[in-house]
């Protein structure tokens, strides 16, 4: 099965509809399978005493809170019905996730395929609680969170009779630095819950996504923007098209060559046999009817005679023909 790769758009789209069908085509252009979103009402998560993270203070305006922040970054819920059509248009599947009931609601209403639970909700029970209640397929992101927290969340949502989850690792940073990205708790996770995993990446290139992959990541989620230079909280550490594009063949590249786990030889490789690997051959000129003796077998190329793992079958035999040394033994010669 392919990775599914999402390209997070997020609120990338800076509040304007026109970026957002942008993000789109850039993401279809790219090859991605998905494009998410963030649905909300600025007052609906946050508070008007909370401040901003420290990756928000130090890619937007000091000043302002981190609600006044939001509140630049909402676009009505109207407005994702239109992406979604236009995502339909497009040929690419429609994420978003919810930061409220309210935004819950409406997207369950136009039925979205899936939902994206962002890492701040991992312990908001009350609302893990109403999202397994939907039905709906679940991707939960883990940032932030210890196992015990991911087991707990786990619980709730499966005590709705949901058990259609998945799990994404992730570091909330951004961008993240290589020594706290931590693959390996993907892989715990995995093994400890029994789920199929993937990563939200938001390190700078493409390594983590190719290692994540290899240990057995099913889905990779990436940060896009049409420009890093764009305002907006976001942007320094998403990928422009470019970028997005190289970053899903890595993807595909590394797929092809992890394979199919099938030990055999490849198509090239069965003709290149006979050039490679040794026959059984005789060590010296050999008359007919001498009979055989391990001395006179020696093992060289080419590898279009007998095996040498069948040496002990012409051992005690009477050759048929006159060998010169160096030939190769065929069957019709005993």
């Amino acid at each position: 099965m392919a990775v599914f790769i999402i390209g997070e758009a997020g609120v990338n789209h800076n509040g304007n509809i026109d970026i957002a069908k942008k993000l789109v085509d850039m993401a279809v252009e790219c090859g991605a399978d998905a494009i998410k979103f963030q649905t909300f009402k600025a007052e609906e998560s946050t508070g008007s005493f909370a401040e901003k993270a420290q990756y928000q203070k130090e890619n937007t305006v000091k000043e302002e809170s981190q609600l006044e922040m939001i509140r630049k970054l909402e676009l009505p819920f109207e407005k994702f019905k239109e992406i979604q059509s236009y995502c339909n248009e497009k040929g690419i599947i429609f994420i978003s996730t919810p930061d409220g009931e309210e935004s819950l609601k409406y997207l369950v209403s136009i039925d979205v395929p899936l939902i994206k639970i962002g890492s701040t909700e991992v312990t908001n029970y009350r609302f893990l609680h109403k999202i397994g209640e939907t039905g709906k397929n679940i991707i939960l992101s883990t940032g932030m969170s210890t196992l015990g927290e991911v087991e707990k969340a786990l619980e709730v949502i499966y005590s709705t009779g949901n058990k259609n989850v998945r799990l994404m690792h992730c570091t909330t940073d951004y961008p993240t630095k290589i020594q706290d990205v931590n693959l390996k708790a993907m892989v715990t996770m995995r093994d400890a819950f029994k789920v199929s995993v993937g990563l939200s990446d938001h390190t700078v290139g493409s390594e983590a996504a190719i290692a994540a992959v290899a240990l057995g990541a099913e889905f990779i989620e990436k940060h896009i923007t049409l420009d890093r230079n764009m305002e907006g909280p976001d942007h320094k550490a998403s990928m422009p098209k470019d970028e997005f594009k190289q970053y899903i063949q890595h993807i595909r590249n590394t797929e092809k060559l992890l394979g199919n786990g099938i030990k055999k030889p490849t198509n090239r490789e069965i003709a290149i046999m006979k050039d490679s690997r040794r026959s059984i051959v005789a060590t010296c000129n050999l008359k007919k009817d001498t009979i055989i003796e391990q001395s006179m077998l020696s093992y060289k190329r080419p590898g279009n005679g007998i095996k040498p793992e069948l040496d002990y079958i012409l051992i005690g035999r009477k050759l048929n023909r006159d060998l010169k040394k160096d030939e190769v033994f065929e069957w019709k010669d005993i």
